[in-house]
């Protein structure tokens, strides 16, 4: 099988949800993992803080590195990722997963919600990855992994809220650039999307979706383990939908992921298909 085993991942966002999941999964084959998130101190609304996520990895068999870290602030992200090396000797794969939203109009998104999910969307995304960068290239199979959605040029994402939707397809099309750009140097640089919603606290925030209409972050852990453990030269400029990742490693049975087995699944945001 597979591994993680001995490698370093920074992950943004880690505290809790998808990039959390993302960060135990590896701990379970005894990856090193970089815990990069704001939440230092127990947050009002959301629930989990870095040092939380930490002592989960740890006891689910990684070690793991808490920092705080607005990627809207590039001292941090290089503090960061200075404290990483020191304490890992590198970086092997980075996770774009720290995201913002706002499922808003142009009217009613107020201009300080559209800077942060640029800043964070996109100039986050586009600041840890050139943060990481030097070390992603002396890495033995490097990945860059981008949590995005497949690029649409479909009006019907650009009407509901263009502002959160360009924000997102944003951070796609580095995937699309890094991954030619780093070609020679081996570097794979992929993005990873849900086909259905994910239960999650920030899906809490976003309106009145119920878990019973969501599968697990689990379901996006594994289908990044899967797309991180592949070979980088041979795995790059890809957007994944989570299912498809994990049917190609001839899982298909996803009865599992969901949180209520008899709930009727809702599709993601940004996925054309219908749920089959």
């Amino acid at each position: 099988m597979r591994s993680l085993s001995g490698k370093t991942l920074f992950i943004t966002g880690a505290s809790r949800g998808i990039g959390k999941a993302i960060a135990l999964r590896a701990a379970r084959d005894g990856a090193n993992v970089v815990v990069a998130a704001k939440t230092e101190t127990p947050h009002a609304r959301l629930p989990g803080t870095i040092h939380d996520t930490a002592a989960e990895i740890e006891a689910s068999g990684g070690l793991a590195l808490a920092v705080k870290v607005d990627v809207r602030d590039e001292a941090e992200i290089e503090a960061a990722v200075a404290q990483s090396v020191e304490r890992f000797g590198g970086i092997d794969i980075v996770v774009n997963n720290a995201s913002a939203i706002s499922l808003t109009g142009t009217a009613e998104t107020e201009m300080k919600r559209y800077d942060l999910m640029m800043s964070i969307n996109v100039r986050g995304t586009f600041a840890v990855t050139r943060a990481c960068l030097p070390h992603l290239k002396r890495a033995a199979n490097p990945h860059i992994l981008v949590m995005g959605p497949p690029p649409s040029l479909s009006s019907r994402w650009y009407g509901a809220h263009p502002a959160y939707t360009i924000s997102k397809m944003g951070m796609s099309l580095f995937v699309l650039g890094w991954a030619e750009e780093f070609r020679e140097a081996g570097i794979a640089a992929n993005a990873l999307w849900p086909r259905t919603l994910i239960d999650t606290a920030a899906m809490n925030m976003v309106g009145a979706i119920k878990p019973a209409h969501c599968r697990r972050p689990e379901i996006v852990a594994d289908a990044a383990h899967a797309i991180l453990t592949r070979p980088a030269r041979e795995c790059t400029g890809r957007f994944f939908i989570d299912e498809e990742a994990l049917a190609e490693e001839g899982v298909t049975d996803l009865a599992a992921y969901a949180v209520d087995p008899n709930g009727m699944l809702l599709t993601d945001l940004f996925v054309e298909e219908s749920l089959r």
